[in-house]
């Protein structure tokens, strides 16, 4: 009973608190349903980002990754940090010149009309058939194993979560639904630095415990237990090579962080220039910690549970947690994971509708659209999204190599295209548009063929590396046979002050030595 009325008192207490932040809002505008009225500043930003991308897919599936493989998974979040320094420095700063309220918008102006749409496609799909499901049942497993939610009501543990996955869904939805990007922002913040706090006090209360009184000393016996847990450098037959950073990571870091309609749309909700750097820059300081909260655990949990739960590794987290955690603070760290859970699932959709809203329905259906009528459709797109990530989360269940490991997978579908054709839209000019949708239908298919129906012997994350180099080669072919003709690209007023942050070329710089420095003291090579 204390774990549920703790829970609920802090959920209520972000409901709560963001109501009232917004109770005086615009959000029947375009720019305030969409991007906040384009005032979030750097704080704000960073706990929203940080927050859209840690959820339980991480809280859940990479502690349990780490948990059998160990520190080699830390490349998905140190290496994020060079790539937040990436978007900070050259990325938004174009967007934001380009007053744009969606990624698609750009590939309009750089190729044409068609591509727009084809990627306002791909993203649509990506969301609602990868990110949403997984995110409602990662959360789902967490919560059912912290209340016995089976349990009490006398069900089997497979309805239990199919249950939650439903409450989740619409306590979600409602967020996106109805306070667009500010609710979803402000709600953010505080689950977002609450996750951290309450995140950072897993490790420290179970080292503390290990060590008997002494954090340090708990580190120690973890370590020595298990010290090849702690490696960073990943074999040739891990679960993450070492060599994927030079090849296809840096490549979906880069996307995801510079173009991912999710979480660059918080930056685009900047107030300016400055507070954006600031927002990048930030979240790259916290994606460094992050592993200390999504990583250390699953090593932790090692050390109190050995290899006995290989089998399922995903339910490693829940378990330290009602290990470590007093009955009190469970409940509160329970509605913090919640957060993290609503969180990603609301930005999602948001995301979700505001390009189909602007993108599809906009360019395609209704050019003359008001502000209102397009909140209205961004409304009815969130509601029918959501339901169908609710019917879809209970089938991906069982993932041979950890949920999170499933999710990356899932993601090249439609990352490395996306990335191929943006890169090469920034970095080249002889680029046609006809080569870019080649490149996105060649790269597609090429990754569905070599991963999911004749699978070749290949860790998926090379194969991203040279599905973008094809989808370079193709491009360049293409254009070559079909050569670009000249366009006028369309270029409006700022709306924003584009004043660059003082402090941005010294954070960035810091934030490439400590992942430097990561790697240095934290690799072993066999």
């Amino acid at each position: 009973m204390i774990t549920f009325l703790s829970f609920l008192s802090y959920t209520l207490f972000v409901a709560i608190y963001s109501w009232y932040r917004l109770r005086k809002e615009n959000l029947n505008s375009q720019d305030g349903y969409f991007l906040g009225g384009r005032s979030l500043t750097g704080v704000v930003i960073a706990g929203s980002m940080l927050l859209t991308n840690i959820s339980t897919e991480h809280l859940i599936g990479m502690n349990g990754s780490s948990y059998k493989n160990g520190f080699i998974i830390i490349a998905w979040e140190v290496t994020s940090a060079l790539a937040l320094v990436a978007a900070a420095i050259y990325f938004v700063p174009k967007y934001l010149k380009m007053g744009l309220t969606t990624i698609p918008q750009y590939l309009e102006q750089r190729f044409d009309r068609n591509t727009r749409t084809l990627v306002a496609f791909f993203l649509m799909v990506s969301f609602v058939v990868t990110i949403l499901p997984i995110v409602l049942y990662t959360g789902a497993i967490n919560l059912e194993s912290i209340f016995n939610i089976s349990e009490i009501l006398g069900i089997s543990q497979q309805e239990g979560i199919t249950l939650t996955v439903v409450v989740i869904g619409l306590i979600g939805s409602l967020y996106a639904i109805m306070g667009g990007l500010k609710a979803v922002a402000v709600s953010d913040t505080l689950n977002g630095y609450g996750l951290l706090l309450g995140g950072l006090a897993v490790p420290c209360i179970a080292l503390f415990s290990i060590g008997d009184g002494s954090i340090l000393e708990g580190l120690g016996k973890v370590y020595n237990h298990a010290p090849e847990k702690f490696n960073v450098i990943g074999s040739a037959d891990s679960v993450l090579p070492f060599e994927v950073l030079f090849t296809g990571l840096i490549i979906n870091q880069l996307y995801f962080w510079s173009m991912n309609q999710t979480i660059i749309q918080r930056a685009l909700g900047a107030k300016s220039l400055v507070e954006a750097q600031k927002g990048l820059l930030f979240t790259g300081i916290l994606k460094i910690l992050v592993p200390l909260i999504i990583i250390l655990p699953g090593v932790i949990g090692f050390y109190y549970y050995g290899d006995s739960l290989y089998e399922n590794q995903d339910m490693i987290y829940p378990e330290l947690i009602k290990k470590v955690f007093p009955v009190g603070l469970i409940g509160i760290f329970a509605a913090i994971v919640m957060g993290a859970v609503l969180s990603t699932f609301n930005s999602v959709l948001n995301s979700a509708a505001t390009i189909f809203s602007i993108d599809l329905y906009k360019g395609y259906f209704n050019p003359n659209s008001s502000d209102k009528s397009l909140v209205k459709v961004g409304k009815l797109t969130s509601t029918i999204l959501a339901v169908f990530a609710i019917l879809v989360a209970p089938w991906v269940a069982n993932a041979p190599d950890g949920l999170y490991q499933l999710l990356q997978q899932l993601n090249g579908i439609f990352f490395i295209p996306i990335a191929s054709i943006m890169i090469a839209g920034f970095f080249t000019k002889n680029i046609s548009a006809i080569a870019a949708k080649t490149a996105l239908g060649v790269g597609l298919s090429f990754y569905l063929i070599c991963t999911f129906i004749y699978p070749v012997d290949i860790h998926f994350v090379h194969i991203w590396g040279i599905e973008f180099i094809l989808n370079m080669l193709v491009m360049y072919g293409v254009s070559y046979l079909y050569p670009r003709t000249e366009v006028v690209e369309s270029s409006i007023p700022p709306l924003l002050d584009l004043k660059s942050w003082k402090y941005t070329n010294h954070l960035s710089i810091t934030l490439c030595v400590i992942t430097l420095l990561i790697y240095i003291s934290l690799g072993t090579w066999n």
